[in-house]
Formats: C-alpha cells, structure tokens, sequence
C-alpha cells in the first residue's frame, strides 16, 4: 500500500499535465492505482481479518498438534499470512500423506504441498490463521521457551490424548525392538522385546506428553530428562493399539 505523499508526488505530475503512461513508467505505479488516487487520495482503512473458529476436526487437530510441537514450526510470508511446515523423513511415507490429511482436516480450504529437502520432505500450508490455531507459535526453538496448551486446546487434547500422543511419537518417538540375554537351564538364551521412545529437548513438551500417558493409563519413566521410555508389556500393548510403529 502507498501512503499520502507517493500519492501526492504521482498525482502532482499528472497535474503538470503529464500522461498517465508517462508517470506510470516514472514512479513504477500502474495507471489504474493513480488513476484511482483521482478520486480518492486517502487509503480505504484495512477491515481485519476475521479470527478463525475452532479447528473443524478435533482429533486431526490433536494428532497436528502433537506433530507441531515435535516438528513443526511456523514462519510469516513478507507479504502477509504464514507458512506451516511440518519435516518428516522420507523414510516414513505414510506419516507423510497422513500429516497432509490431518491439516486438511482440520483447516479446510488450505492448500497443502510437500517441498522435498536432503533425507526429508517439508509438508507445507499457507493461512493467516496459524498462529490463531497454535499460539505456541514464537521466535526461537520451542525449547528455549515457554510452552503452555490454551485452554481450548487442552480440552481437544483431553477428548483425543490417543491423536495427540501418536502425533508427539510420530514426531519426536519411535518404537524400537531391545534384546537381552538371561541363562536358562545353564544356556543362555536372548530374549527380545519392543518399547517406546519419545524424546524432545523442552521440559513442558515432555510435561505435555506424559500427561497425557497418566491420562489413557500408559506407564512410563524417564530415561534422561528428555527421554521417555514405555517399557511395561501392558503399557506397551495400548501404545501398539492406539500409536504403532512409523510407517
């Protein structure tokens, strides 16, 4: 938008009698904006955007959130809106197209694209509403800052913990198969079993994840501050039913 006086300058030399096409070329403005500026100089007052409503699907948002928060990240357009990016490797084609489904879901109407990167692809989508839509949005790495769910998001989270906690595995976890050996009957024999690993550098993330274990019963410990481990053959088993493996 050009304010009042490069209005002013374009419209005085076209008082000087110069040609629409002579100032045009002069002041790179199109005719039609200084053609405009003859009947109105002032600029129209900008209406604002109007704020988005609550996601449209709360368990793809859930699942989005958990996504965003181990890695994604948002970024402004220079010319307004923001970009929401979600990396995913490429080792995991179907996280891939369901992370596309899940922003599909739950913002409507977005375009969503995948931009290729080394051993990982991008999963991008253009709106103002982002932010609006993740107000852990913020400069810096998240764990360099606070982050606390807005009430209305703790409420989809506590009606959908499942979709969140495998969007944090699918981001920030895996599922691993560990292996020990014990002697039996004087022979010693190796014995394999599979256990869930999340791990994520911001304590109120873990704070967020664990929560929501206490919450669907999943039994869990630290391994290192930022490393979760589930390891109990029962608690293991839900997580199998409701998160499994990468695909």
């Amino acid at each position: 938008m050009y304010d009042v006086s490069t209005r002013k300058r374009a419209l005085a030399l076209v008082a000087q009698g110069r040609s629409l096409n002579s100032v045009s070329h002069e002041t790179g403005i199109s005719r039609a904006a200084i053609r405009s500026w003859q009947d109105r100089l002032e600029p129209r007052p900008r209406l604002p955007h109007p704020a988005p409503g609550p996601p449209s699907d709360e368990s793809a948002y859930a699942y989005l959130l958990g996504l965003y928060l181990g890695d994604g990240c948002i970024s402004a357009h220079p010319r307004g809106g923001y970009y929401l990016r979600i990396a995913c490797a490429d080792a995991w084609p179907g996280l891939i197209e369901e992370c596309r489904e899940a922003i599909a879901k739950a913002c409507p109407g977005v375009g969503v694209y995948v931009v290729q990167k080394q051993g990982c692809v991008a999963v991008t989508s253009y709106s103002r509403s982002w932010p609006v839509l993740f107000p852990q949005h913020g400069p810096g790495k998240k764990h360099g800052r606070l982050i606390v769910l807005e009430p209305w998001q703790q409420g989809i989270v506590d009606a959908h913990p499942w979709e969140f906690i495998r969007g944090l595995i699918h981001s920030d976890g895996c599922r691993i198969t560990n292996w020990t050996t014990r002697i039996v009957d004087g022979r010693r024999k190796r014995y394999e079993y599979p256990r869930y690993f999340f791990t994520n550098l911001s304590a109120d993330i873990i704070r967020l994840f664990t929560a929501a274990l206490d919450q669907v019963g999943v039994e869990w410990k630290k391994a290192t501050p930022g490393n979760i481990s589930v390891a109990r053959k029962a608690s293991v088993a839900l997580m199998d039913a409701h998160v499994g493996p990468k695909y």
